[in-house]
């Protein structure tokens, strides 16, 4: 049973109310997320707010455009400093994601800390080596690139 971790930080020169509106809206995913990964939101609740309990449904292709199913639960949520979220159903035996954000004099550094698992024993771990683990690191950066670029 191998958890892996992965932590990215970024400075954003924006206020933490403009941040946190973004980030708390599932619907900003999609511009964040690389189009070969086709994700799609199928199912969220249309709240204003970001609350414990929130479900939402996505569907990524990331591997050959193989359609999978994902469902993750937001499950704590302090305004203004952080949220997780946690797979209910999906790709991974375990996901477990961080948002944390805190002001600094440049802006708010945004921490993503991500806890996962995947499921197939060795043979999941002979996929993170081979491709998850580059996949993941991949994403975050595209991630990283657009955030910046939307909020410079």
């Amino acid at each position: 049973m191998a958890i892996y971790k992965l932590i990215r930080k970024q400075v954003i020169p924006a206020d933490i109310a403009t941040l946190w509106d973004f980030f708390k809206d599932p619907s900003n995913l999609t511009a964040i997320t690389p189009s070969y990964m086709n994700f799609v939101i199928k199912t969220m609740d249309t709240s204003d707010d970001i609350y414990a309990g929130q479900m939402i449904t996505y569907r990524v292709a990331p591997i050959a455009k193989i359609p999978l199913f994902w469902m993750t639960e937001i499950t704590a949520v302090v305004k203004h400093q952080y949220f997780i979220d946690e797979q209910r159903r999906g790709p991974y035996k375990m996901w477990h994601h961080q948002h944390h954000f805190s002001i600094t004099e440049r802006g708010v550094e945004m921490t993503d800390i991500v806890h996962y698992e995947l499921p197939f024993g060795i043979l999941g771990q002979f996929a993170h080596w081979l491709f998850v683990k580059k996949q993941l690191n991949q994403i975050f950066d595209y991630r990283f690139e657009k955030i910046a670029t939307l909020f410079n």
